[in-house]
């Protein structure tokens, strides 16, 4: 399905927001319709064997349905990929990071209440005497490796994390800490700002990712003093020294009250939290396009 809004009076209609749906999510009824209200343009597809879709969700087919998408985007619909934003919720996150690897000049990545690995969630439904048979039979034929994908994207990036998600909770969805979007995050940030997010950086980070509400988030971030232009000062001075491409070796010459800072900074910049569960809406303000320098 695609909806076509750049002849229209919204400047949002001159992006395309291709959007990866989550299991048992289908564009007729799926997340379309939040970057629909925003007014973009839009491309829904289902998984392959969804609905009139042909084929089986298998990992490779996911990735080959989702290259056709985005060429489909490219050479019939028009658009360059640097006017293309990925948006997906849930398993749809797997197809999101794969194009986004494959395609490093798309604009930018949204993922919704996504996670970094399939293992720990397989792992939560299943008898623990079968860990080691899980473990192989996900790696081998189910590997939804959705961190290290995005990991090697370079382009902005923003996480969802629904406080009170039922399903990508390895516990229950009352631990928040549980939720691996939150491995989601602290994958993508290790892996760009490593000297930020060693030990020190990692530990507030983790803190902050404790708060299951804005005000508990707004009281660590106050509690550790983040001077955010000076973050920004920092972070624009290496990238106009070193460029854009990470990993980034910036913070190796800051103090580690400064790497806390900046590692904060970087969090909230990268994670937003929505109250809600997992299969909850997405209210169109909560669609952002992510941060970048």
């Amino acid at each position: 399905m695609f909806v076509d809004r750049r002849g229209t009076a919204e400047p949002q209609g001159q992006k395309l927001v291709i959007c990866c749906e989550g299991n048992a999510g289908f564009y007729e009824v799926g997340c379309v319709s939040t970057p629909l209200e925003a007014g973009y343009s839009v491309l829904g597809w289902n998984h392959p064997g969804f609905a009139g879709s042909t084929g089986v969700p298998f990992p490779q087919n996911e990735a080959n349905a989702m290259d056709v998408v985005v060429q489909f985007a490219i050479h019939r619909l028009g658009f360059q990929p640097q006017d293309i934003i990925l948006y997906a919720w849930s398993i749809g996150g797997f197809t999101a990071t794969w194009a986004a690897m494959s395609y490093p000049d798309i604009s930018a990545v949204i993922l919704d209440a996504s996670f970094d690995d399939l293992v720990p969630l397989a792992l939560k439904v299943m008898p623990e005497s079968w860990r080691g048979l899980v473990t192989r039979t996900v790696r081998q034929h189910l590997n939804l490796n959705n961190s290290e994908q995005l990991c090697r994207y370079q382009g902005p990036v923003l996480l969802i994390r629904r406080t009170k998600d039922e399903i990508i909770t390895t516990t229950v969805p009352e631990d928040i800490m549980s939720n691996r979007g939150n491995d989601l995050l602290l994958k993508l940030l290790q892996h760009r700002y490593p000297r930020v997010m060693a030990e020190e950086g990692l530990r507030v980070v983790k803190q902050w990712l404790e708060a299951s509400s804005q005000l508990e988030e707004a009281s660590i971030y106050s509690r550790w003093e983040v001077e955010e232009d000076w973050c920004l000062s920092v972070l624009r001075s290496y990238q106009a020294e070193h460029g854009p491409d990470f990993p980034w070796s910036v913070g190796e010459d800051v103090s580690v009250h400064g790497r806390q800072q900046l590692a904060l900074f970087l969090a909230q910049k990268h994670l937003h939290n929505f109250e809600a569960t997992h299969c909850t809406p997405l209210p169109v303000q909560y669609f952002q396009m992510p941060w970048h320098l």
